[in-house]
């Protein structure tokens, strides 16, 4: 038998921060402290976002760290589809100067943000994790929305911020996630167009929801089955692989109901519809450099710089937190 190899270093990290959906949960849950930064501007969500990201960095050790923004001036996607978010209530100015605020001081610190042209933080997730597929790298994205869950994979885990700060927030992999929904990773995003997305105002496929979907889409494989056995064989298959299974597990059969909303006028093409508006870019540049120390978002940062910009905000033990998790080199480093 031959000998066993050299041990081989586990993958490097990458921490992917969808910062506005941070923002406005920490808007929303610490408003009341009134905090305001030495300048005399609101900072209690500023505050929070990097609260928790301090956190998150001390629990994973990631070697690099980079924020997704949106782009508050254009968006192709209500380009698109103008009523994208409609109905969503006017900011609050205090939230809107905080939003306006972030990739300063995030950039000030020394970590990577990148707001993509006409895009949302949610493209620079999708993007990071192809980033790190193709890197070799692991990935976990923080958010406290659905839509990174489409990201999922064997490198890339969402932690999804919730009620309860990091301890009380899942960590998602493909395991958990159909646990949760009832599919593979690989398929959240069809099943998500199926069911619609109402905090973006994407209505889903008419009478097909979140108990519907995961049947589909367990007993077809895919959408792009369904769609093709509707169009070469009316849906005979789908029909019965549904009633199959509606009869092993001791239900009404469903399979010709679900047929018939699929085929309803417009059913497709909704679906469709959502599908591309959810789908996050991947190919969008992170500026990333893990081959040259010290470029923007490579931990660990210059303590100077940590002390000036986190101390502006004036919690001092968050100054010290932030000294002691992003200017001590990552666990990988150490090790």
């Amino acid at each position: 038998m031959p000998p066993p190899g050299p041990p081989t270093d586990p993958p490097r990290l990458l921490l992917a921060v969808d910062a506005p959906s941070l923002l406005h949960r920490n808007h929303h849950a610490r408003a009341d402290s009134a905090l305001h930064d030495h300048g005399g501007r609101p900072a209690w969500a500023l505050h929070g976002m990097l609260r928790q990201i301090l956190e998150v960095v001390d629990q994973f050790a990631p070697d690099a760290v980079v924020f997704g923004l949106d782009d508050r001036v254009a968006s192709v996607r209500t380009e698109t589809y103008p009523a994208y978010k409609a109905g969503r209530r006017e900011k609050d100015p205090a939230l809107v100067d905080q939003l306006e605020r972030a990739g300063a001081l995030l950039d000030a610190l020394g970590l990577q943000t990148v707001t993509p042209a006409g895009l949302e933080a949610d493209d620079v997730s999708a993007s990071a994790a192809a980033w790190a597929e193709r890197s070799g790298w692991n990935c976990v994205i923080v958010t406290s929305d659905r839509d990174s869950f489409a990201h999922i994979s064997a490198r890339t885990q969402v932690l999804r911020l919730i009620a309860g700060g990091i301890a009380g927030s899942p960590l998602l992999n493909p395991a958990r996630l159909h646990t949760l929904y009832g599919i593979p990773a690989e398929h959240y995003l069809e099943y998500a167009a199926l069911r619609g997305d109402v905090s973006d105002n994407l209505p889903g496929v008419p009478g097909i929801g979140e108990k519907s979907a995961p049947v589909l889409l367990s007993q077809m494989g895919s959408m792009q089955a369904v769609w093709a056995d509707i169009d070469h064989c009316d849906g005979a298959t789908l029909v019965a692989a549904l009633d199959s299974y509606c009869d092993e597990t001791g239900v009404r059969r469903i399979g010709a109901g679900l047929l018939k909303k699929l085929t309803a006028a417009g059913a497709r093409e909704r679906y469709e519809f959502n599908h591309s508006i959810m789908s996050g870019r991947t190919d969008l540049d992170l500026g990333l450099t893990p081959d040259v120390p010290g470029s923007p978002g490579l931990l660990p940062l210059h303590p100077d710089r940590v002390s000036r910009v986190v101390g502006h905000l004036g919690v001092p033990s968050t100054t010290q937190l932030a000294l002691r998790v992003l200017t001590e080199p990552p666990a990988s480093a150490r090790d």
